[in-house]
């Protein structure tokens, strides 16, 4: 309903009751009517006083009844103020933060032009840098590359220093060996000269192959071995003089670990072998013992040295040298292959037909030798050989 229409509405209500109260208190005062014991003029002052609030109420609730407005502005006036009061406060301090935040936006603005300005600034410098940077990159390339180039130099030369400076200790160390090796071999010579040395520094003084079923069988077999190689020492230090006291030494230490060896069951080849050189008299000869597993060295047929006769070897000296390089290459390969062997067993007649033979063979006719093992020979087995001509 509109405004102008509720005040017509209560200006109409109004006149009405305004009317109908001066009537009713028109007729209670002529009818002289009293209430509670009140005078009758009172009575007529009380209805239109009641008539005037009634009036009053009447239009106070048929305005609360068509106006939503005024009963909110009646009745949440207050609650409505302090809403408004804060809201205001809230859009003073909104504005407040709005202002800041626009201020905190054109000073981000500026920040971000400045920032702008400085990126370029610096892409700017970047870019200049770049090109000052790329000749110094190719130098910096350069330089490693000659740098990695002297250091493989370097590590060449110390490589080669290194390399020279081992080689220099092997040539001294041979020196120097070569050098004790030659003092022993004057003091050898002048003792062979004087016919003095009657036992040669690494000769076997006793080889024997022994076959152990029972680790208790290993030191009676030392025993007996050390005895036998005593006795030879006497014949050749003391000739003539009976073995009736002990000049071999070997070192106890020595003694227990080749007990410990033949503690095994197998077959072994034991030596005893001499230390040093020892002249004809002497007293004392220290030895060491070389056991080694028993082994075949030697087949029967195998080749043990090959050679050709050339056809202007025909004089009996070249024959019979030939013959004996051929031999001593024999002798030389068996030892390779472990034999404990002196020497060769050979025919000397037999050798002796095959030297007649090959001298007097025709003139420009070349000859293939051969020296054959005649029998499958194990390490402490003497070797018997044959020299054939190869058909």
């Amino acid at each position: 309903m509109s405004g102008w229409l509720l005040i017509l509405a209560l200006l109409l209500l109004g006149g009405v009751l305004s009317t109908l109260g001066d009537r009713l208190g028109s007729k209670v005062g002529k009818a002289r009517l009293s209430l509670m014991g009140m005078r009758p003029r009172r009575t007529a002052v009380l209805i239109t006083v009641l008539t005037g609030s009634l009036i009053s109420g009447i239009s106070l609730g048929l305005m609360l009844l068509v106006s939503d407005r005024l009963r909110t502005g009646l009745f949440e006036l207050d609650q409505i103020e302090r809403r408004l009061r804060d809201s205001r406060e809230a859009l003073s301090r909104s504005q407040a933060l709005l202002e800041s935040s626009r201020l905190a936006v054109r000073t981000a603005e500026q920040g971000r032009l400045q920032a702008r300005s400085q990126l370029t600034r610096v892409e700017g410098q970047a870019r200049r840098l770049r090109g000052e940077l790329a000749p110094l990159m190719q130098q910096r390339q350069l330089l490693e590359q000659e740098r990695d180039r002297l250091n493989r130099d370097i590590n060449a030369k110390d490589a080669d220093i290194r390399r020279n400076r081992e080689e220099l200790g092997r040539l001294n160390s041979r020196i120097a060996a070569g050098s004790k090796e030659l003092q022993t071999l004057e003091t050898n010579l002048i003792a062979l000269r004087r016919g003095d040395v009657v036992i040669t520094a690494g000769q076997p003084l006793e080889i024997a192959k022994v076959r152990i079923d029972n680790g208790n069988q290993a030191k009676p077999v030392i025993e007996a071995l050390l005895r036998q190689a005593n006795s030879n020492v006497y014949q050749l230090v003391l000739p003539g003089q009976p073995p009736n006291r002990q000049i071999l030494l070997v070192p106890r230490s020595d003694i227990n670990r080749l007990e410990q060896v033949l503690r095994r069951r197998g077959e072994w080849v034991v030596s005893v072998i001499s230390v040093a050189n020892v002249l004809k008299g002497e007293r004392q000869v220290v030895a060491f013992p070389d056991v080694r597993p028993n082994k075949r060295v030697v087949k029967a047929g195998e080749v043990l040295a090959s050679s050709a006769l050339e056809a202007d070897e025909t004089s009996p000296e070249q024959v019979r040298s030939r013959l004996n390089l051929m031999l001593a290459a024999a002798f030389n390969k068996v030892k390779q292959q472990g034999s404990l062997t002196s020497g060769l067993q050979f025919d000397p007649a037999a050798l002796n037909q095959l030297g007649i033979q090959l001298s007097s063979r025709p003139a420009g006719q070349a000859v293939q030798l051969e020296v054959i093992a005649l029998q499958n020979r194990d390490l402490a087995e003497p070797v018997a050989v044959e020299i054939r001509i190869r058909r």
